[in-house]
Formats: C-alpha cells, structure tokens, sequence
C-alpha cells in the first residue's frame, strides 16, 4: 500500500494493491499489518456500510459529533465520484479548508479521514458505489452535517440530486464545531 498525506493535516489517499488478469480484479481494502508504523496504525473496525448513489447524486457534508465521533476509510467500487472534505477541527492549522479528490472502481484507493472532517461526494457515473468503515457505530443523535453549498467547491454544474435534510443543514460560516 502507498500511503499519501493529502493537503488536510491527516487526511491519507491509500493506493490499494491489486491485481488483474483475463478473470477480472482482485482489490485487498484492508489488512491491519500495513497500516503498522503509519497513520492509520490502530484503526479499529467498529461498524462497515456502503451506499448505492445515481448519477447527479450529491451526499454531504456529514460527519459523527463527540463522543460518537469516528475516523473512516472510504472507497469506491463501482463508477466514479467526485470526493470532497472539509476540516472542521478548531485547533488544526488546515481549520476551514476544503479538498476534492476523485475515487472510482478503475484506481483502487481508499480515503482516510480523521474525527473532524467533514465528507460529501458527488457521483459522477450513472452509478457508484461507496464503501465506508468507520471505528465507531453510528450513533443517529450525533449525525451531522454542514451545507455543501457554502463551500466554494468546484463541482461541475449539474441539476444535482440532493436530499431535503442535506440541503437543511447550516452553512458553514453559521456552524459552531464542537471539534
């Protein structure tokens, strides 16, 4: 595995290894040894769930309050998306801003994102399917979000399809982060 910090202080893209031939692709997503001496060492699988999106469909921003918050592993195995994420975390030097990155079936990759970060994606095939592993149970009264609107993400225009509670949430100038 090749493991990149990205822009948000840790926040890792992952190369996954994987393996192709006439049969078809062979993807390993996890294996708790590699992650020895980086990062993600001791991340704790506490609960796995993926997500079925059209294309147009835009998720986001969402994240787990404390104490139910959770660091997650995400990555996409079927179609493509446009991945962003946003640093919500008071004391970090990277507070407020915002990455976009690509996940799709054809490049394995996993996104690492720290408590903190706030996550959304845009699907960009006319499906996609997301996988998250997260180390802490989903927890509904800390469920939150913020409005994905009031970032300055360069998405390309679409009549989007999101849902009424995503498009209730603040707007980030508005939201106090109790990170």
């Amino acid at each position: 595995m090749n493991i990149k910090e990205l822009d948000i202080a840790g926040c890792y893209l992952v190369t996954l290894p994987h393996f192709k031939d006439e049969r078809g692709t062979f993807v390993k997503t996890f294996h708790e040894e590699n992650f020895k001496g980086t990062a993600l060492e001791g991340f704790e699988l506490k609960e796995e769930f993926y997500s079925v999106s059209k294309q147009n469909v835009l998720r986001g921003l969402h994240f787990q309050t404390p104490p139910a918050a959770h660091d997650k592993l995400v990555y996409c195995i079927q179609g493509l998306v446009i991945d962003f994420f946003l640093d919500i975390r008071t004391g970090s030097k990277t507070y407020g801003k915002h990455l976009i990155v690509e996940l799709s079936a054809e490049k394995p990759e996993l996104l690492f994102l720290p408590k903190g970060i706030a996550h959304g994606f845009l699907t960009q095939s006319e499906y996609a399917t997301l996988v998250y592993k997260t180390n802490y149970m989903y927890s509904p009264e800390h469920d939150d979000g913020i409005l994905w609107s009031s970032l300055d993400l360069d998405l390309p225009e679409a009549d989007y399809i999101v849902s009424e509670r995503d498009q209730s949430f603040l707007d980030v100038k508005n939201y106090k982060s109790p990170f």
